[in-house]
């Protein structure tokens, strides 16, 4: 869930703090601390690794918020931050995005404005991930199958298979945990219909290569891949 979301607040007047914290755990998000200095902000970011800092720019210590931001980015890249200030002058927008902002909001707070630009932001970044994780199919034992690359991987090392062994696997992959009948998986891999013989053969030989019975049989339906982990 996105609002199971980890946010840490850089902000250093002690009452617009307050108000940030109010309105995040209104609005049940997981508010992980409250610092009102760079220092700190970079402490807090490399032990709890938010997945969010609401990020004041002007702050109590010599560390400005965009400084803070530089440091954390150095070592975390994913952690989102969003700038907070009551200035928007063209030199600190510079500032901010040189030190990749991911938001920038102005101050006085608005409410609303804080809330859909943070569910915007969780929203983006959990569609980019699913998109971007969905070409990998984790199996039993530590394989994984590369939609994209059309290769099969155990522990980040390819297993080198021939094409009709890769085949099968794709077929089976592209119809995670659901069975494919014998006639389907023949036509996909040979064009044309096989007798059960041949494709019990291929699946012997794929058993016997990687050492790993993936595919399942299906009493009278056909086989299937069921895997750990699809994302």
């Amino acid at each position: 869930m996105l609002k199971s979301k980890k946010i840490l607040i850089v902000e250093d007047e002690f009452l617009c703090a307050e108000y940030l914290k109010n309105i995040l755990i209104k609005n049940n998000y997981n508010v992980i601390g409250v610092v009102d200095n760079g220092k700190d902000a970079i402490t807090e970011a490399f032990t709890k690794k938010p997945d969010l800092i609401l990020m004041d720019i002007i702050l109590k210590d010599r560390l400005s918020g965009c400084e803070a931001a530089v440091h954390i980015h150095n070592k975390n890249k994913n952690i989102k931050i969003i700038f907070l200030t009551a200035y928007a002058e063209e030199e600190m927008i510079d500032f901010a995005m040189k030190a990749d902002a991911t938001a920038y909001l102005m101050k006085p707070y608005v409410e609303k404005e804080i809330l859909a630009t943070i569910k915007l932001i969780f929203a983006h970044e959990n569609y980019i991930e699913t998109k971007i994780d969905k070409k990998n199919i984790y199996i039993k034992d530590g394989y994984m199958f590369d939609k994209e690359k059309h290769r099969l991987f155990k522990n980040n090392q390819e297993i080198h298979l021939g094409k009709k062994t890769l085949k099968l696997i794709e077929i089976l992959v592209e119809n995670i945990n659901v069975s494919v009948s014998n006639e389907q998986i023949c036509t996909y891999i040979w064009g044309e219909q096989k007798n059960d013989r041949t494709l019990r053969s291929l699946i012997y030989r794929i058993r016997h290569m990687i050492g790993c019975d993936m595919i399942e049989n299906v009493n009278g339906l056909g086989y299937k891949i069921k895997t750990i982990q699809s994302i």
